[in-house]
């Protein structure tokens, strides 16, 4: 069935690895393949948590990490395994996809490898742990150069990119355990949890809600997590205006007393949505913000009322001076203001597939030398 993939003409392959790896049950088998040969790994926004740790470089895609997407541009094979390979990822000309690479598309779905993101792709019909399992068989050599080449970039663009939404999930990531449970909503909440969550361990979980765009799934996922571990301690990580759509849930919550840790990333706007009207509809913001009748609730003293624990911080960095609620058995709600002009970057346009904002002329060219030897 499998010929084989990782001839010696690829100087530069990458794994490109979505949720249906983790369907197939086949993650710790891709964590042998990527160990035993150094290959960089990027995922989808679905798969984020499939690579983490010290396989974790980025995911791809219209909000991805521009490292991820700047390493797309110049590797020279795609092996896709689970990853649908969508218009977020692919764009609306895929011909701009990894336009120096090879693709090999693996996909127990028949019907997704039906349509052609290349002319010349190669396609299995399989299942991931199937095909993993023929890649292990298989004599690849050590692509430890080339990863260290894709590292060096992600250092180099650490700095870029960065919203105050970002520091707010680096400071909560840097506080939580090895291999924490989180429940990511949706909205730009996600984004951020996306680009900037860092696991520690290998075995962390990000619930999150994907192509669905349900605003409000992260309090039920967080609920049905902590009931699955014996009640244990789960991570949940909304918007407030994704938080109002099950915030009833917090009764159950309380009664249950499931030591679910909320944080809610307040801009008081609905803000990919708000976002659009400012840049494209002249700050017409059509229930979207205060000025177009959208308000929000002090989720602190609502939050007190259902008997549990909140507080009501002036910045992020004050998350310090809570970490022994990170762990204890008591539920508990953090409101985190952010300004509500609060942006994603950075951005794929899809009218011409650049990402903005344009990066550093200096440090753009500088990527590109590193990603090119």
């Amino acid at each position: 069935m499998l010929s084989l993939i990782f001839h010696s003409t690829y100087n530069k392959p990458i794994l490109l690895i979505g949720n249906g790896l983790r369907t197939a049950g086949a993650v710790d088998m891709v964590h042998k393949f990527v160990r035993k040969t150094n290959i960089p790994v990027l995922t989808t926004m679905n798969g984020v948590d499939l690579a983490q740790d010290d396989l974790h470089i980025g995911f791809i895609g219209t909000h991805g990490n521009r490292v991820a997407n700047m390493i797309l541009n110049q590797c020279d094979l795609v092996v896709s395994i689970g990853a649908r390979l969508g218009i977020r990822q692919v764009g609306r000309d895929s011909k701009n996809f990894a336009p120096r690479a090879d693709l090999v598309r693996c996909d127990i779905d028949e019907y997704e490898l039906s349509r052609n993101i290349k002319d010349n792709e190669k396609k299995y019909h399989a299942d991931a742990r199937d095909f993993i399992r023929m890649l292990l068989e298989e004599d690849v050599r050590d692509y430890t150069s080339w990863k260290l080449q894709c590292l060096q970039s992600k250092k180099l663009l650490e700095d870029y990119d960065i919203q105050l939404g970002n520091l707010a999930i680096k400071k909560i990531s840097s506080l939580l355990p090895d291999n924490p449970i989180i429940a990511v909503d949706v909205g730009m909440n996600q984004c951020w949890a996306a680009q900037s969550f860092h696991l520690k361990g290998d075995n962390g979980r990000i619930h999150i809600g994907g192509g669905y765009g349900a605003m409000g799934c992260a309090l039920p996922y967080a609920i049905g997590s902590s009931i699955s571990i014996n009640n244990g301690i789960v991570y949940c990580i909304c918007g407030d205006g994704g938080f109002q759509m099950n915030i009833q849930e917090l009764e159950t919550v309380k009664r249950e007393n499931l030591p679910i840790k909320i944080f809610i990333l307040n801009n008081k706007v609905l803000g990919k949505i708000s976002e659009t009207q400012h840049f494209y509809h002249d700050d017409r913001f059509a229930n979207t913000a205060l000025s177009g009748g959208y308000t929000v609730p002090e989720f602190s003293k609502i939050a007190e009322a259902y008997g549990i624990r909140a507080v009501k911080l002036n910045n992020y960095e004050e998350l310090d001076n809570y970490k022994e609620w990170f762990y204890d058995d008591n539920p508990c709600l953090f409101d985190i203001p952010l300004p509500e002009e609060s942006f994603l970057t950075p951005k794929i346009k899809f009218e011409t597939g650049m990402i903005s904002p344009k990066l550093d002329d200096k440090v753009f060219i500088k990527v590109k030398e590193i990603l090119k030897k």
